[in-house]
């Protein structure tokens, strides 16, 4: 592919050989290096008939990159998203942003003060049927919405944590998992004002909390909760329900619940429920499943940011998008803290 767009994938992890299979799917986009010092990372990469390169400074020095997506540890994606800005090179940052507010804002302003696309890998947003479920809510098929609720449960195995970083701050399924659903809420509600959560560690001690419950109150004065847990075995998280990743076993459950003055919106099972007459209690309801495409939002998420490098279009998902449901985390893991109520300060 001669004029395919050459995206590097820095990070060789589970998520990074995600990403690189994804790009090697994509149309517009070709895979130009893996980015990674570990030897296995250099294994994988002649696996995927590509170079391996150590790190963001030999990658620099390379030839013929166009863009970047970052795929490393959370604590240096900071670092590594800096790094790409200041050599050029428009990145894909993997969520969350980076680990703090702080260094997401300096991130941010970097990109923007050198005109450098930075893009966040929110990738549901990517998903066709959330595309399809918030055309159905700005058509006002729900009406006014009154409420929204998350569920993210599942049960990550005693393995997982091998990996040292995922014991430690900055890792744990509200950093890990809950920002995805952050995002969402927030792309089909609004920004969210304020919230009040509470968190527990109590099953395995780690520095991470494995439980976490949240009230969102947005700035509509919509009201919303979310309860994310990764030590319990259970079908209700977006991982087991949407199909999106053949790793998991498919549910045919919902995870997200939005209701409206004129119906609800289970998904991602995307069924609209609605009184065919008279809205009441009482009478009858019933369920309708919308269609959508089942398009891997990861593909989809890599032609998108060839097309932004490529400077065709916006990103879907923009740094400052990652960087207000950084926010909302930030204030999440802050009222764990001190047991208040906070605001979202961007």
């Amino acid at each position: 592919m001669p004029d395919a767009t050459r995206i590097a994938v820095v990070g060789a992890g589970l998520i990074g050989r995600r990403h690189a299979v994804a790009v090697q799917a994509a149309k517009g986009v070709e895979l130009a290096c893996i980015v990674d010092p570990a030897p296995a990372a250099q294994h994988y990469a002649a696996e995927l008939d590509v170079d391996c390169v150590p790190d963001i400074a030999a990658l620099v020095d390379r030839r013929g990159i166009d863009g970047v997506i970052l795929s490393t540890p959370n604590a240096m994606h900071a670092d590594g998203a800096l790094a790409c800005i200041a050599a050029g090179l428009p990145v894909l940052i993997e969520k969350p942003l980076t680990t703090e507010l702080e260094s997401a804002r300096r991130v941010v302003s970097a990109a923007e003060a050198a005109t450098i696309p930075i893009a966040t890998g929110h990738h549901r947003r990517h998903n066709p049927l959330i595309a399809r479920a918030k055309a159905l809510i700005d058509e006002g098929a729900l009406g006014q919405i009154a409420s929204v609720h998350g569920m993210t449960w599942f049960m990550k195995p005693d393995d997982y944590f091998d990996t040292d970083w995922r014991r430690r701050k900055g890792a744990g399924p509200v950093f890990l998992n809950l920002i995805h659903d952050i995002d969402l809420l927030q792309y089909f509600c609004g920004p969210v004002a304020s919230v009040h959560a509470d968190e527990s560690k109590n099953i395995r001690g780690y520095e991470v909390e494995e439980t976490a419950v949240i009230l969102l109150r947005f700035e509509s004065g919509l009201l919303g909760t979310v309860n994310v847990c990764d030590s319990t075995v259970a079908p209700w998280s977006w991982e087991l329900t949407a199909r999106e990743n053949p790793a998991y076993p498919a549910t045919g459950e919902d995870c997200y619940w939005i209701g409206g003055t004129h119906g609800s919106l289970s998904l991602p099972n995307l069924t609209l429920w609605t009184n065919p007459e008279k809205r009441s209690w009482w009478e009858p309801i019933s369920g309708t499943k919308m269609p959508f495409d089942f398009s891997d939002p990861l593909i989809l998420q890599a032609e998108q940011f060839g097309r932004v490098v490529r400077r065709e279009e916006e990103p879907i998902v923009s740094g400052r998008d990652g960087l207000a449901a950084l926010a909302v985390i930030e204030a999440i893991k802050l009222s764990a803290i001190t047991g208040e109520t906070k605001q979202v300060a961007l």
